[in-house]
Formats: structure tokens, C-alpha cells, sequence
């Protein structure tokens, strides 16, 4: 299938997909069917049971007639008396006749004469898979390796159709600690002189002082008196946090609306009081907290840099509220680690507050390129999570190939070879946004490292995804619900020190391929206005926070500097 044909065969199938396709239809609606219209005809004909499964129910015709034939077992009879009134099944009979009624019908159908029946277990999976399907949040994994030979990071080769060359650009190793020669080292000698695992918990068999070592070198870096390990930050931030609130007397949690799952589930599961303020917003946590006794004990839970909008925290104002009122900071410092600061250390250095962050959670396995997580506070405060904590006590401790290769990213990237690879990260950044920018890519503007390019429909986010890995060898994973709310759907591109100018352009040049193919609009920020001088678009300037001419050399900025 050549990419033109494929691109548009994508681009039929998502204009199906939004949610306007069935909008408006009626039984005494003059307006031409849909699926007829937007479809080709063999497509139609060849996918009509899928069709019919996935968007049956939202059509007022199709959906009597599934309720119907879930009474009397008919598929046929039904359909084909349906089909005088509806254009898309009269067109298909020819195709329906092989339709099953299971084909069609909900599978969690109540049934009469279930009373000595076991629970359908089965079907119910199958429904809740089928209900991912529908609302497009069913996930496909990609098939991808990642080389970490001498230059050859972030290619990597995919799987999906034969072994395929690909530039990845959405992978969290953001400083290709995965693949350092040191850190590679570190790792091979700690397999041949330790072995794969660590045997077990480290209450059990699995301490070592290599688990010691790595622990005192992030109590460093986060200028704490201990830190924690644990096998994910996940993990951390769920066992920390319930631990916490369930251990301190009427505890109250205050949670920002945009945290991670990870620090969701901890709150959700301690089953104390929380409140929930808007994301990022400092004054909202200030109005909840004034409802709280200054006595009571309470923490408040919130991220530095968001993982998906890129966002970043007002991190000292929110610190200063909390401690105003009496509570602890919980900061998840996971996409900021060893990406900003002197050494590293996240936000919190890059600011010079962390000092007034009470317990700091951050990850091995993004920009120190390993796997893990840990906490780090006072040493009282550490010492209650590791004595009481059920996610660190009752699970297998990291390996020593793992603390070994996470101990040396750590040293690097506290050194001066890490200090280029943040300039030359940001820099990168800076310039891959900016080029996407000003080709009219709808970019969401982030003061941080990710760059997200909002679609907000999951079959077009999907449909963009697909045609880059596919046709133009990029990857860039789309990001649809859960992760994201629905209607924010978007790409997420992370570029780091090692992707080339060469590389950013070629990517900016085929995803403006994919992007027309599929007729996308261009809703970056480019303005209508144009220079008075030298009579090109201006485009908004968010680091002057004014609108300026981008033309190198334009008189009037020329005047105006």
C-alpha cells in the first residue's frame, strides 16, 4: 500500500471515528448516511459487521434493532426489516448475512434462566475489552528494540510489519543514560561479580551495600538525610504516601489535580480525607487548607514538571502556602531528575528550594536511564516508610546490575559532562519547538522539556502515530484517555542531546507530509498580522511574551533592539 493511499484510507476511517459522524441521524432525516458517505464503498462492504459492532448502538436505527434481536435471537430478520429505513444496512445486506447475533449484541445481555449458571467470565472480559475498542483507548503496543551501540542512540528498529529502521522521539531515557558506555560498564561488572538478582527482600537476602551506596548518593543529591529505594516510583509514591496518612492521627491529604495515577492511588487507597485543588494553583490550595485545623496533620501532594503537558510547578509559592498551614510537601520530582539543576537534582535545585521540599520522590528509570524509584526526606521520616511501608518491606529488592548502572548515571550527570548534555538537551528542545511552531503545528507551550502537539480526537492521534512509525520511520506514541482526558489527546515528543538538527528537520518535514495527508488543520501560533517592513506573518514570541517578526535582520526589530 503506497503512503498516499494509506494515509487516505486512515483518513476516511477517522472522520468515521468522531463523534459528529452519527450526530443529528434520525429515522426522518434526510441526511445521506455516514458511514456512505465518508467511507468508500468496498470499505463499507468489507467492514460492515465491524461497523455494525463498533457504532451500531450510537445510531438510532441499527440500536433498535440490536435491542430487538437481544428478545427474540432474529439477527437477520431484524436487520433486513431495518434496512428499508436505514441506507447503510440496505447497502450491506449482501455483507450481514453472515452476522452472528453475539456479533451484535452486548455480551452482558441479562439472561432469564442464568439462576445455576457460573458467571460468564469470559464474555465479561471480552466486554470490557470491546468497551476500550469503542471509546478508542485500547492500546497497541508498538514493536520496538532500542540500539545502545557506540551512535546509535535513538534508533531503534520496529516489528510491526518486518524489522524497519526508526528514530524514536517519545522515549523517557531523555539523556541516553540507558546506552552510556560508563554506565554500560558499571552494569557488566556488577552482573559478572553479583549476579542477576538480588535474591529476595532486602529484609530477607536482598541488601547489599551497592543498595546502601546508591541510597546515600540520593540522599546527596536531594541534600536530605536519607533516601529509600524501591523497584518504581510508582511503587514509591503509592507506598509513601498511604503509608503516611494512614500512620498520622486524622490526617488530611491536599492532592493536585493533575498528579499521577501512582500518588492517586496511594490517596485513594489510605481512605483519609483529601481535597483536591486545581492544578498548579497555589491559591485554590490556600482557599482548601483555611478549612483545616493549623493542628491536624496533613500533606500536600503535587508534581514538579507534568508528565504530559509539560508543565512546571510553582514550586516555592506552593511549598511556602503548605508549611503556612502546617503541612508537609510530598514533591514528585520523576520527570525532572537529572534534567535540571547544578547537579541534577531536579526543579528543586534548578530553583534553590529544596529545602523547604519536606519528602522528595523521584525515578532511576527516565533520565538516569535504569528502573526504580525512591523517596528521600529526614531520617526519621524514611526510616518510618522502610519500617512500616508494605510496598518496600514485602518486595523483591533491585538488582545489582540496576544499582550499579543507576549509581554511575547519577555521578555523571552530577558532573560537568552533565551539565552539556542539560544545555544541549534544552537547546534541542528549544529548537524543535520553535520549528514546529512556526510551520503552524498546534504545540502546546511548556517552560519544560516535553513537547506536546495537541490533536484532541483519538482516532486522528492514533491515525498521525501509525503513519509517522509506518511511512516515515518516526515514532511518537499518541497519548489518548486515560492518560490523558479526553479531547486533550496529543502527541508527546521528548527530543534529547542526541537527536541532530538533521534529524528534527526530517521529522518536521514528514509529520507536515502525514499532517496534510489527513487533512489536519495547522492551529499553531502564527498570527494574521504581518510585519509592516518586510510583510511576513508574526509569530508570537513566548520568551518576549509579545508579538515579534521572526525574520532575521527585519528593520523593525532591528529598531526596536
Amino acid at each position: 500500500m503506497t503512503m498516499a493511499v494509506g494515509l487516505g484510507l486512515l483518513s476516511r476511517v477517522t472522520s468515521v471515528a468522531s463523534s459528529s459522524c452519527l450526530k443529528g441521524f434520525s429515522t426522518n432525516s434526510k441526511m445521506p448516511c455516514p458511514f456512505l458517505t465518508r467511507l468508500s464503498q468496498n470499505y463499507v462492504k468489507n467492514y460492515a459487521p465491524v461497523l455494525i459492532k463498533m457504532y451500531g448502538n450510537q445510531c438510532p436505527v441499527i440500536s433498535r434493532s440490536i435491542t430487538q434481536m437481544a428478545s427474540n435471537n432474529e439477527v437477520q430478520e431484524n436487520l433486513t426489516s431495518a434496512a428499508s429505513k436505514c441506507p447503510f444496512l440496505n447497502e450491506v445486506s449482501g455483507a450481514i448475512k453472515e452476522l452472528k447475533q453475539d456479533d451484535v449484541i452486548e455480551v452482558n445481555q441479562d439472561k432469564s434462566d442464568s439462576g445455576n449458571e457460573v458467571f460468564a467470565y469470559d464474555q465479561f472480559f471480552h466486554q470490557q475489552i470491546m468497551k476500550k475498542k469503542k471509546e478508542h483507548s485500547y492500546r497497541i503496543f508498538k514493536k520496538v528494540n532500542r540500539l545502545a551501540g557506540p551512535g546509535e542512540f535513538p534508533k531503534a528498529f520496529e516489528y510491526t510489519s518486518g524489522k524497519k529502521p526508526i528514530t524514536v522521539w517519545c522515549s523517557n531515557d531523555y539523556l541516553g543514560m540507558s546506552c552510556h558506555p560508563a554506565v554500560k560498564n558499571e552494569v557488566g561488572i556488577a552482573l559478572e561479580k553479583y549476579g542477576t538478582s538480588a535474591g529476595g527482600t532486602r529484609n530477607i537476602s536482598g541488601n547489599s551495600t551497592l543498595h546502601e551506596k546508591l541510597e546515600t548518593a540520593l540522599a546527596e543529591l536531594h541534600e536530605k538525610d536519607a533516601a529509600l529505594l524501591f523497584t518504581s516510583c510508582f511503587v514509591a509514591n503509592d507506598t509513601t504516601l498511604f503509608t503516611l496518612a494512614k500512620a498520622l492521627p486524622g490526617c488530611h491529604i491536599f492532592s493536585d489535580a493533575g498528579n499521577h495515577a501512582s500518588m492517586i492511588q496511594g490517596i485513594k487507597n489510605s481512605q483519609v480525607p483529601k481535597h483536591i485543588f486545581r492544578h498548579n494553583d497555589p491559591q485554590h490550595l490556600e482557599e482548601l487548607l483555611q478549612t483545616v485545623d493549623y493542628q491536624t496533620p496533613k500533606i500536600v501532594a503535587f508534581e514538579t514538571v507534568h508528565s504530559m503537558t509539560g508543565g512546571v510547578c510553582p514550586l516555592e509559592e506552593i511549598c511556602d502556602i503548605a508549611h503556612k498551614y502546617g503541612a508537609l510537601t510530598f514533591v514528585d520530582e520523576v520527570h525532572a531528575v537529572g534534567l535540571y539543576g547544578q547537579h541534577g537534582a531536579g526543579i528543586g535545585e534548578r530553583d534553590h528550594v529544596m529545602h523547604k521540599m519536606d519528602m522528595v520522590s523521584g525515578t532511576l528509570g527516565k533520565a538516569f536511564g535504569n528502573i526504580g524509584g525512591y523517596v528521600a526526606g529526614n531520617a526519621n521520616l524514611i526510616d518510618m516508610i522502610r519500617s512500616y511501608g508494605a510496598g518496600f518491606i514485602f518486595t523483591t529488592s533491585l538488582p545489582p546490575t540496576v544499582l550499579a548502572g543507576a549509581r554511575k548515571a547519577i555521578e555523571i550527570l552530577a558532573s560537568d559532562e552533565g551539565r552539556m548534555l542539560r544545555e544541549k538537551h534544552q537547546d534541542n528542545v528549544q529548537y524543535l519547538r520553535g520549528e514546529l511552531l512556526r510551520n503552524g503545528f498546534p504545540v502546546e507551550y511548556t517552560p519544560s522539556h516535553i513537547i506536546p502537539i495537541k490533536i484532541g480526537d483519538p482516532m486522528k492521534c492514533s491515525a498521525v502515530s501509525d503513519a509517522l512509525i509506518k511511512y516515515k520511520g518516526h515514532y511518537i506514541q499518541a497519548i489518548n484517555y486515560p492518560t490523558v482526558a479526553r479531547g486533550q489527546e496529543k502527541l508527546r515528543l521528548a527530543p534529547t542531546p542526541h537527536h541532530t538538527k538533521e534529524m528534527m528537520d526530517l521529522l518536521i518535514a514528514d509529520l507536515k507530509d502525514v499532517w496534510n495527508e489527513l487533512e489536519l488543520p495547522f492551529t499553531g501560533m502564527r498570527c494574521s498580522q504581518e510585519c509592516q517592513f518586510c510583510q511576513k506573518p508574526i509569530l508570537f514570541d513566548y520568551h518576549e511574551s509579545r508579538d515579534r517578526c521572526k525574520v532575521p535582520n527585519c528593520p523593525q526589530m532591528v529598531a526596536a533592539a
